[in-house]
């Protein structure tokens, strides 16, 4: 069985020196600390925190590279018999200071399976990239979705709608009611079939990788010095309590790597530093607070 895992680990370390380099320019003053850590049972990763910035009040950018075997809820998990896996991927979540900026995630992996003489019997890809605004910008949330409908149109134009309507489905926060952004692209399970075989998925996930930088970038340098004030942090951090319930309640990434026995660090690198819990709050009727509420709503 032909098998991406040379390629893909290349492609996450290059992908992550890139997006680094672009982050800490756009930033212009703090730049990324790397820890490297090694997994007990397998692998290590390079985790990359980059925090108090001009621009970016805390980010990562982490690669994994690890193996090992699944216990036996996540067999269940994957419906699968074999416990014998490798995982690799990149993820990344930037939360910036100025709320007139969207905080944003992205995730590109690959995983594979192994039988009990150690022969691969599968693999897949899986990723996506969405945006989390605090004050909505059609302008910026066009921008984000066309750079990916762009790259998946060159693949198979049916592909982005698929993505997208898969990412607001799973960026969800049922117990509120609401997408927990403006959504992008996501995709897991991305196998050989009869129609595409491993390669066109592999230079699919790669090209996505490779767009995030002008996907995001662009809507930081045009939002960041916008003037901003005490209302404006408060929504934010509102905001941000929404961001942290999601993941510690939906996100099968950080199941997965809370489970497995991931570094806890790296996974929960994004929460974001500060954050709100008021009760039962409303933003005022007719403000822009509003209107991005009832964006999330619908």
């Amino acid at each position: 069985m032909e098998t991406f895992k040379e390629q893909f680990i290349e492609f996450i370390h290059n992908l992550q020196d890139s997006i680094c380099e672009a982050v800490e320019k756009s930033d212009g003053l703090s730049l990324f600390h790397e820890d490297r850590w090694e997994r007990e049972g397998g692998g290590g990763g390079r985790t990359r925190i980059i925090s108090n910035g001009k621009v970016f009040e805390k980010g990562g950018v982490n690669t994994s590279v690890v193996f090992g075997h699944l216990p036996e809820n996540m067999m269940k998990y994957l419906a699968t018999p074999h416990n014998s896996f490798f995982a690799c991927g990149l993820s990344l979540v930037l939360h910036p200071i100025n709320p007139y900026v969207p905080t944003v995630h992205a995730n590109y992996r690959y995983f594979e399976l192994y039988d009990e003489e150690g022969n691969p019997v599968d693999f897949w890809f899986g990723g996506g990239s969405d945006l989390t605004p605090y004050y909505f910008f059609q302008e910026d949330r066009d921008h984000f979705h066309h750079a990916q409908q762009e790259v998946c149109d060159r693949f198979d134009a049916g592909l982005y709608p698929k993505f997208t309507k898969r990412c607001d489905e799973y960026f969800y926060n049922s117990h509120r009611g609401e997408t927990r952004g403006v959504g992008g692209t996501f995709y897991d399970y991305l196998r050989p079939n009869g129609a595409q075989n491993g390669k066109f998925w592999f230079d699919l996930v790669t090209s996505l990788g490779n767009e995030f930088v002008n996907s995001y970038i662009p809507i930081v340098e045009k939002r960041k010095n916008h003037d901003f004030g005490e209302k404006e942090k408060y929504w934010q951090e509102i905001r941000r309590g929404r961001y942290v319930e999601f993941n510690l309640l939906h996100d099968k990434g950080t199941l997965f790597g809370l489970k497995t026995k991931g570094r806890t660090e790296s996974i929960l690198m994004s929460l974001p530093p500060r954050v709100r819990w008021d009760y039962n709050f409303n933003p005022q009727p007719g403000s822009e607070e509003e209107k991005m509420l009832n964006i999330l709503r619908k």
